[in-house]
């Protein structure tokens, strides 16, 4: 569990400007590489959609100028505030869900955005799991997350609430991915070894039931099963994703050139657009990519490791962990290690939402980051018990005063 020991730090961020430049680096390159693959998409995916070429791309340079804007704000943006704003973003969030289904705007056989595809509060919703759960877990000891009313069945109402809304659209791999950021987050705010568990097997049942209530769900893992066995009998856009990897090689067929993309790959802008990546830069331009979140993750930890408070650390490392799940389910699909899930590639697949909500979270670590940079490490020593994967779980021989900071 995240020590309580350290008093919450507030105002604290350092004078002058200060910046993590190995995370700042490492977005943007991701952000120069995600408009090179959306404009090598465009052509196709704004012609679909019945509009001019070039369209796609104008808006999601739009979409990068908003994100980057609401970064730089929320990097100078004392993360304190949001022990006051998450219920009200909770609320705005949950009205946004609802209108959804009110609305009913259907595309792809399903009810998932508002404004004609522009917004799509299931991202919003991802990111408001993280913000609310990071506030309520930093106020609470292990006595009450241990507690089965206060810890579990609190987190459950919480969780069940967005996660069911979202199931309405449908949407299971977004409520899938709610579940497990709740999970993830519980286990870092020191979280029941059993009520964890228990929490686990509950989403593992929900996905389940999900999977076995909604067609589009049966199908894919159908097809995804098929396809382990043998590649020829997947699903056709995993068959049509292997085929842009296999094309691509080792160092692709040129930025551009790529020819699945205008012969059938499903969604190449969006969920396949890592497809597309492999086939005009090969495995070197892959695995560069694949570099480049790695150096965001180790940033994002570092980030939570040193941050002056439990809520810092909370909201570092779960900002960071949701980008991380987002990528690995993106990147996993196109390779056949996960049936299609329909999740985005952070800061390279075209859309508005995914974009501009990344690019906030990532704005939080920021400033996070811009706090802890003043404060010495012995005196946050014990925050890193979080990144010792909650170490008190098997130091038992630590007293219940030590683990709380009332003895020496």
């Amino acid at each position: 569990m995240i020590s309580q020991t350290i008093p919450k730090v507030k105002n604290s961020a350092v004078k002058g400007f200060t910046v993590d430049i190995p995370l700042v680096l490492a977005l943007i390159s991701l952000l120069v590489i995600g408009l090179m693959m959306v404009y090598s998409t465009d052509l196709d995916a704004s012609l679909r959609m019945l509009k001019e070429p070039g369209y796609l791309f104008q808006r999601q340079v739009m979409w990068v100028a908003l994100g980057l804007a609401l970064m730089i704000f929320l990097t100078f943006f004392d993360y304190h505030n949001f022990e006051k704003l998450v219920v009200p973003f909770a609320i705005v969030v949950i009205s946004l869900l609802i209108a959804v289904l009110v609305r009913n705007e259907v595309q792809f056989n399903s009810s998932r955005a508002l404004f004609n595809g522009s917004v799509q509060p299931g991202e919003l919703a991802k990111l408001g799991v993280i913000l609310y759960l990071s506030v309520w877990l930093s106020k609470r000891n292990y006595e009450q997350l241990a507690d089965f009313k206060s810890g579990l069945i609190s987190l459950l109402i919480i969780l069940a609430g967005v996660a069911v809304l979202i199931l309405f659209q449908p949407d299971i791999s977004a409520a899938v991915t709610i579940l497990a950021l709740g999970v993830m987050m519980f286990f870092l705010g020191g979280g029941s070894w059993k009520h964890i568990a228990l929490l686990g097997g509950i989403g593992g049942v929900v996905a389940l039931l999900a999977i076995t209530f909604y067609t589009t769900g049966r199908v894919r893992i159908a097809d995804y099963l098929n396809g382990l066995q043998d590649p020829t009998m997947g699903s056709y856009h995993m068959r049509r994703s292997f085929e842009s990897v296999i094309k691509g090689g080792l160092f692709g067929v040129g930025l551009g050139n790529a020819n699945t993309k205008y012969t059938g790959l499903p969604l190449p802008h969006t969920d396949s657009i890592f497809a597309v990546l492999a086939e005009e830069t090969g495995l070197f331009g892959s695995f560069i990519l694949i570099g480049l979140y790695i150096v965001l993750i180790w940033r994002g930890f570092k980030i939570a490791q040193k941050a002056p408070d439990r809520l810092g650390s909370l909201m570092a490392f779960g900002l960071t962990g949701w980008i991380v799940i987002e990528a690995l389910l993106n990147i996993a699909v196109v390779v056949g290690l996960f049936p299609i899930a329909g999740n985005a590639l952070p800061f390279i697949s075209s859309g508005g939402s995914s974009m501009v909500t990344a690019l906030g979270a990532v704005g939080i670590i920021l400033n996070i980051s811009r706090q802890g940079t003043g404060l010495k490490i012995q005196e946050r020593s014990q925050t890193s018990a979080t990144v010792d994967l909650r170490r008190r779980d098997w130091r038992r021989s630590v007293s219940g005063a030590d683990r709380y900071g009332k003895a020496g």
